[in-house]
């Protein structure tokens, strides 16, 4: 290895210490989050980041280890207009194929730090907390008559078997059928879809979503469906 590839990582290391130490007198990202996306059906599990602020040009998300797990740098037009919101999803291996503790164990829970610059040079810096307490899938089901459809669910207690076992507390709760969308207070346990929206649906099996939020931001996913007939 050359002097200089020896001095690359050095310095990286002693900028980012710099900025770790002068933390609490930066600017801060308006949003900056780290959650696990988990599907129920199938058994599939993410890692999902969330992030926004004004005119940044280059972010960098440091574990709790101190190990930089994502970095972009705008480039052109990029570097000089700045940027506002990113999200991206992380891949979600099946559970049957990627043990779930080997998948917890490369992002362990604790305060992950968001470190930025903005196109004025100003430092941005934002700290999340990656929880692993996982709500279970909620238990889903459809009631269809006449001239209503209701989702229904069970309340959520307790983490998916299996997961680690956590204290659970539901944020709320999230229905999702095609363009439709709600999110109801943790208390909630049914919707019932407007008429215009149903009668608006193509006949056949229609698809829905039910997501359990844990207060973590972490969030679990269960599908169903009802049938839609011609009138």
């Amino acid at each position: 290895m050359t002097f200089r590839n020896r001095l690359f990582p050095s310095l990286l290391l002693l900028a980012l210490a710099i900025v770790l130490t002068t933390a609490a007198s930066a600017q801060q990202f308006s949003i900056a989050r780290i959650y696990i996306e988990y599907n129920s059906t199938p058994r599939d599990l993410g890692f999902h980041v969330s992030l926004d602020g004004e005119d940044w040009k280059s972010m960098a998300i440091v574990n709790p280890a101190g190990k930089v797990i994502f970095k972009v740098d705008g480039k052109a037009a990029y570097k000089q207009l700045g940027m506002t919101e990113l999200f991206f999803e992380g891949a979600e291996p099946a559970l049957d194929e990627f043990p779930l503790q080997s998948l917890l164990g490369l992002f362990p829970e604790g305060t992950y730090r968001f470190i930025g610059t903005n196109v004025d040079g100003e430092t941005l810096v934002s700290d999340a907390t990656l929880s692993h307490a996982v709500p279970d899938g909620p238990r889903v089901r459809a009631i269809v008559d006449d001239e209503h459809v209701v989702i229904q669910w069970d309340p959520v207690t307790t983490a998916p078997p299996d997961f680690p076992v956590q204290h659970v507390e539901i944020a709320g709760y999230q229905v999702i059928v095609e363009s439709f969308q709600v999110t109801l207070p943790a208390d909630a346990t049914s919707v019932t879809l407007p008429e215009e929206f149903v009668d608006s649906l193509e006949a056949g099996d229609v698809l829905f979503e039910v997501l359990a939020i844990e207060a973590s931001g972490n969030q679990t996913i269960t599908e169903g469906s009802f049938l839609k007939t011609d009138e």
